[in-house]
Parts: structure tokens; sequence; C-alpha cells
């Protein structure tokens, strides 16, 4: 497994990730189903550190800063493809991340915000020691009313 900054060559391999529109939802919350090219191309503009997680030579993975600084970094976009779910590439990735904001950014904390339904994302990070400390009620691509979670963990903590 290896991390590396985005390539345009990675975009069409990035919009497969998400397979649903709940997936979708849980990376890119204002895009619709399927995930474009554009889409991705815009937050990698609007973003900082769009990184990739590479696995046998293809992109399984993906994520960025939404906010970056030495207050704070906030990681976004993040989505692992399916197939290698439950094999390490999401603690690979956020702790790669992680590490990215406190050494390059010199960020005092890192934040994350997870989908209350996404309940593998939330054992995740409280694995990888975020801790909850806001809720945020939001709509879902359905309609429904679901609460986005925000976690943080310091610099002191990892």
């Amino acid at each position: 497994m290896q991390s590396r900054q985005v390539r345009e060559s990675d975009l069409p391999r990035i919009c497969l990730l998400p397979e649903s529109a709940e997936e979708l939802f849980y990376c890119f919350p204002r895009a619709s189903f399927p995930l474009t090219a554009e889409n991705v191309s815009k937050a990698i503009a609007e973003r900082s550190d769009s990184t990739v997680v590479e696995l046998n030579g293809r992109v399984v993975a993906f994520a960025n800063f939404y906010r970056w600084g030495p207050e704070r970094c906030s990681i976004g976009n993040v989505v692992v493809a399916s197939s290698v779910r439950g094999a390490g590439v999401a603690s690979y990735l956020i702790n790669y991340m992680t590490r990215l904001a406190f050494d390059k950014h010199q960020a005092q904390e890192v934040t994350v915000s997870c989908f209350n339904q996404n309940i593998g994302g939330l054992v995740l990070y409280k694995k990888l020691g975020f801790r909850p400390y806001d809720l945020e009620e939001r709509i879902d691509h359905n309609g429904n009313r679901v609460v986005l979670i925000h976690m943080k963990v310091g610099r002191n903590a990892v």
C-alpha cells in the first residue's frame, strides 16, 4: 500500500469508488450519483493535499483537506473501494492524512465529519483516536434527516 498526490489520470478510478448514491453522499454530500470527473476536479482545485492510496498499482482510496492550516486541518471526501474495505486501507489513509496535517501544516488538531448512518466510518475514527465534539443536522440525498458527527484528534493525542 502506498499513498501519493492525486493525478489527473486517477479521476476515472476515483469516480468509481462510491458505488451508490448513499456512499456518494457520505464522501461528496453535494454531488449527484454517479460521481463525475468534474466533481472530483472541482474538489481538488478547492482543497489541499488531495491524496490517493494505491494497492497493487490500483487506486483504491481518496481523501483531501477542505480546511488546512496551523490551527486545524479537516479531512474530507474520504472514500475507499468496497473491494478493500476491512483490509486496513481506510486506517492507512486517515493515519497518512493526520500525519500530513501535523507535519506539513503544523496543525494543532485534525477534524473529520461522519454521517450517523456510516457505522463503519464512525467505528474507524473512534479506533484512530477521534472523539466527537459537535453534531449537525443535515438532510440526506433522499430528503431524510441525518446527523453529521464532527470529530477531532489533537496533536498530543496521536
